[in-house]
C-alpha cells in the first residue's frame, strides 16, 4: 500500500440532457480545475490543495440542476497503480505549446509599444499561470518552461524598457530632505511608469522647486545632477524596490500608507508583482497621454494629476 496522503477524489456526476448550458457551465469549471477525465462524467483530481472543496461545489451545482453527483476518496492499491494516475496530469503537451507560442511571438516584438509589450506580457503569462495551477506533479517539461519564461520575460522587459535598470545591492541611509533642496534631477526620457512616479514623488514630497532634465541617454546626465532610474544613477531599483521605492525609503516615506499603495501599483506595472486593481487604469492613462504629448514636461505635468487623485484615493481608502 502506499501512504493515505496521497490520495485522489473522484467526482461522479449526471446532467438531465436539457441541462445545455450547466453542462457547459460545469465542464468548463472540471477544466480550469485540471481535471483528468476517466469516462464521460467521471472525473479525477489529486487530492489537496482545496481541490475537494472546489469539486464539492460542482457537485452542489449539479444536483441544484436536476442532476446527481457522488464526491469520492480514491485510494490507489499500489504505487504503480498511483504512478499511473499521476500520468494522466503529465502537462509535457500543455507546456509545449506555451513555449511555442512565446518563440512565435518574439519576431514582431520589437515593433511593439511599451504598453503594447506590456499587455502582451500579462496575457501570457495568464495563460502561463493557468497552466501552472494544474501542474500537479512538475517535471523537467515545467523546469524547461519556468526558465524559457523567464528568458521571454526578460526579452519584453528589455524591449519595453531598453534602459531599465539593473537591480543593485545595498543598504538605503536616510536622508537628510533639506540637502536635496533646489536641485537638477535627471532620468531618461519618453517617461514610463517608475520615472513619471518619481519625478512625481520628487516634487510633491522631496524637492518642490526640482528641475528636471529628460536625457536621451544615462551617460549625458551631468555630473551635479541626481540621477534616478537608470543603472548608476543616485536612486535606482535596490535589492527588490524599484526607483520609487528606493525614493521614498531614502526619505523616510514608508510611513505614508497612501505612498506604499502608490509603490505597489509602481512595482507592479515596473517589474510585476501582486495585482493592484488601479494599475489597468493607470497605465492605459499614462500610454494614452505619452501617445498625445510628446513632451516630457507636459507628460509629467498631466500624468502628475492623475498621482494625485489616485494619491488622494488611497488616503481616503485607508481613513
Amino acid at each position: 500500500m502506499i501512504p493515505d496522503s496521497a490520495g485522489w477524489r473522484l467526482l461522479v456526476v449526471s446532467l438531465p440532457t436539457q441541462a445545455a448550458t450547466a453542462r457547459m457551465r460545469i465542464w468548463r469549471a472540471l477544466k480550469a480545475q485540471g481535471c483528468a477525465a476517466l469516462r464521460d462524467g467521471a472525473y479525477l483530481l489529486p487530492a489537496g490543495g482545496g481541490r475537494e472543496e472546489a469539486l464539492r461545489e460542482l457537485a452542489d451545482d449539479c444536483i441544484r440542476e436536476g442532476g446527481t453527483a457522488w464526491l469520492m476518496a480514491v485510494q490507489p492499491a499500489t504505487a504503480e497503480e498511483n504512478a499511473e494516475y499521476q500520468a494522466l496530469f503529465d502537462r509535457s503537451e500543455d507546456l509545449a505549446e506555451l513555449r511555442k507560442a512565446w518563440k512565435q511571438a518574439q519576431p514582431g516584438l520589437a515593433k511593439q509599444s511599451p504598453a503594447e509589450l506590456l499587455r502582451v506580457q500579462r496575457r501570457l503569462q495568464r495563460d502561463y499561470d493557468a497552466v501552472k495551477a494544474i501542474d500537479y506533479f512538475p517535471g523537467d517539461s515545467s523546469a524547461e518552461t519556468e526558465a524559457a519564461w523567464l528568458a521571454f520575460s526578460r526579452r519584453l522587459q528589455s524591449l519595453a524598457s531598453p534602459d531599465e535598470p539593473h537591480e543593485a545591492g545595498g543598504e538605503l541611509p536616510r536622508l537628510d530632505l533639506a540637502a536635496y533642496r533646489g536641485r537638477t534631477w535627471a532620468t531618461r526620457r519618453r517617461l514610463w511608469v517608475d520615472r513619471v512616479a518619481c519625478a512625481w514623488l520628487i516634487r510633491r514630497f522631496i524637492d518642490p522647486e526640482a528641475r528636471f532634465l529628460w536625457l536621451a541617454q544615462p551617460a549625458d546626465c551631468p555630473p551635479d545632477a541626481l540621477g534616478f532610474d537608470f543603472d548608476g544613477a543616485t536612486f535606482t531599483h535596490v535589492g527588490e524596490r524599484v526607483s520609487f521605492e528606493t525614493l521614498r525609503a531614502s526619505f523616510g516615506l514608508d510611513e505614508d500608507a497612501a505612498l506604499m499603495r502608490l509603490g505597489a501599483m509602481v512595482h507592479q506595472l515596473d517589474i510585476g508583482g501582486p495585482p493592484v486593481p488601479e494599475a489597468a487604469g493607470f497605465e492605459a492613462v499614462l500610454a494614452g497621454a505619452r501617445e498625445r504629448l510628446p513632451d516630457d514636461d507636459a507628460l509629467l505635468a498631466e500624468i502628475g494629476t492623475v498621482l494625485d487623485s489616485l494619491y488622494a484615493h488611497f488616503g481616503r481608502a485607508r481613513a
